[in-house]
């Protein structure tokens, strides 16, 4: 591995040991056709699967590949592994994608090259001549496309709901104490709250999952709410109480018109 480190690809797992070696491989090649393998690491942010997750990234070690992995062994949870792999990250340019290979190694150069000219870049399944694998489950479909415009409001990214972004370092920091490592969707928290000055979106096809299993549920899907009601109030700290505002005016008038109403009905009796 070259010593000098431009770019860090992290890779938040748990439970995702048969997709290491195949996911290593793709973004392997992806990288070395241009150029950028030398200068960019693998990191695996496992947390603690027991799974032989390790044992597969040590023998990808031991064949020169460029990867290592960091178990975390208290922690839980997908956002706080993406930071945590930042944390530990020796690149400038940062990649967060998932494990399970529904985002295409092979667009990862093209997430690193647009860094080069804005500090946020997200991979987007909304872009020109997007498209999503056939196979996925309409229910996902209508999940993405709903969440998507909850979130709309809170950015111009034409795929906030996208977990295929890049950051960088420089970025990372304005965000500092700022961060919730809670939420959902950790790049919609970083784009909000790290106050990107410039964008750039790659297209991406949405593949579906090849090993292992979703990470979506309905527990996950409250937290995504709560979490964009977190970021409501900090993008729009004057938006809620405006509502309650509205919300007491409107009941008033309410309970108004039905007084005036109820004592127009009594004279006429």
């Amino acid at each position: 591995m070259s010593s000098e480190i431009l770019s860090t690809i992290v890779v938040p797992a748990y439970k995702e040991k048969p997709n290491i070696r195949p996911l290593t491989q793709r973004l392997l090649d992806a990288l070395r056709s241009h150029g950028m393998d030398k200068s960019t690491e693998i990191l695996i942010v496992d947390d603690n699967s027991q799974d032989g997750s390790e044992e597969a990234v040590n023998e990808l070690q031991k064949e020169g590949f460029p990867i290592r992995i960091f178990v975390r062994k208290t922690e839980r949870g997908l956002s706080s592994a993406v930071l945590r792999g930042f944390q530990e990250a020796k690149g400038e340019k940062l990649i967060c994608m998932d494990g399970d290979l529904q985002h295409p190694p092979e667009r990862v150069p093209q997430l690193l090259k647009a860094l080069d000219k804005a500090d946020f870049v997200l991979g987007t399944r909304y872009g020109d001549g997007f498209a999503v694998d056939p196979s996925w489950p309409w229910y996902r479909v209508v999940i993405s496309k709903g969440a998507r415009l909850l979130a709309r409001p809170l950015t111009p990214l034409s795929d906030p709901m996208s977990g295929f972004f890049g950051i960088t370092k420089t970025a990372l920091k304005r965000g500092a104490g700022k961060i919730n490592p809670v939420g959902f969707k950790i790049a919609l928290e970083l784009y909000v709250k790290c106050g990107s000055s410039s964008h750039e979106e790659v297209s991406i096809f949405f593949g579906k999952r090849e090993a292992g299993t979703s990470k979506l549920t309905g527990k996950v899907m409250l937290y995504y709410l709560v979490h964009l009601f977190q970021l409501y109030r900090y993008q729009y700290p004057m938006l809620i109480p405006a509502l309650l505002v509205l919300v007491l005016a409107f009941l008033w008038l309410l309970v108004s018109t039905l007084l005036g109403w109820n004592s127009n009905k009594a004279k006429l009796s």
